[in-house]
């Protein structure tokens, strides 16, 4: 997990640490945009099987909204069109927030990865195409105003603490809540403060990645957390060695530690506590997903 910066892309950081860690196998938990920065969870080798398990994750950021003007993109990366009319206070800013908490539709941005026929709406936005695209459903779970500045009255600046569901688009939040009070706002700088569980206080500055490589690929070993963590939801099963064999090769398994209580998905562990697999209950029985160990490695020694 890093502490990405403001300006390079999720890509550009996948890029790096894919040069630094010497392997293709690099993916990240979740996009942020260029000006934006904080928690990127980053995951390597066999840790890429189990992006998908975070995708989904609740988000939380703190974004500054800057009112009296709106944006081409929502943010301050787009052409900023000044609004004429008086700018909201701060009373009706926080009960403008207070009103947009709960399940809301939201229209993404014209200028978003959002593919449209085939194509991305930023790239037909940037031709001069008309882009309209499809509201969606997301949860805004707290909007708590942080801090108001107010000393440019036409133009005063609040920073908002965001809980969020993936998916959420907090440029649209600024636009949307700009609109709501009558008037324009946009975003005007973005901060990710956690994914899921992964928490900025944990976040690993692109400085130090760097220094950990500098002598090899393998420095980057003290820096990388389990591949499980995390997936504290997924209930955790000891298996013995034969059960763990058996996981190995893909097979279904009645482990002899029982099923715990109904979940989507159960972590298999060696009898050393190592994790072997991520399954999944059919009945009595535990069906292999994504297996982490190989047969070879698995066997028990002869007796």
């Amino acid at each position: 997990m890093v502490d990405k910066p403001a300006g390079p892309t999720s890509h550009d950081i996948v890029a790096l640490i894919r040069r630094l860690a010497a392997t293709k196998r690099v993916g990240h938990g979740g996009t942020l945009d260029p000006f934006a920065g904080g928690v990127l969870p980053i995951f390597l080798g066999h840790a890429t099987r189990v992006v998908e398990y975070h995708l989904g994750d609740t988000k939380r950021y703190r974004a500054t909204i800057c009112f009296g003007g709106s944006s081409t993109t929502d943010d301050l990366e787009g052409e900023i069109t000044p609004y004429g009319g008086a700018a909201p206070s701060r009373e009706a800013v926080e009960a403008g927030l207070a009103a947009m908490v709960g399940v809301v539709s939201q229209r993404p941005p014209a200028y978003s990865a959002i593919k449209v026929g085939g194509r991305r709406a930023y790239a037909m936005a940037r031709a001069g195409e008309t882009v309209v695209l499809a509201e969606r459903e997301v949860t805004l779970h707290v909007l708590d105003l942080v801090t108001w500045d107010g000393t440019d009255p036409d133009r005063p600046i609040a920073i908002v603490d965001v809980t969020c569901s993936a998916g959420t688009y907090v440029r649209a939040i600024a636009r949307d809540l700009g609109e709501t009070l009558g008037g324009a706002a946009y975003l005007g700088a973005l901060s990710r403060l956690a994914s899921g569980p992964f928490q900025s206080a944990d976040a690993i500055r692109l400085d130090d990645v760097r220094a950990a490589a500098a002598d090899g690929p393998e420095g980057l070993k003290a820096l990388l957390r389990p591949i499980d963590d995390g997936l504290d939801a997924f209930p955790s099963i000891e298996l013995t060695e034969t059960e763990l064999a058996a996981v190995a090769r893909g097979q279904y398994v009645r482990p002899v530690a029982g099923i715990p209580s109904p979940a989507e998905h159960y972590r298999l562990r060696s009898p050393d506590g190592m994790l072997a697999a991520i399954a999944t209950a059919d009945g009595t029985r535990l069906a292999p997903d994504k297996v982490f160990v190989s047969p070879a490695a698995s066997a028990a020694p002869a007796g």
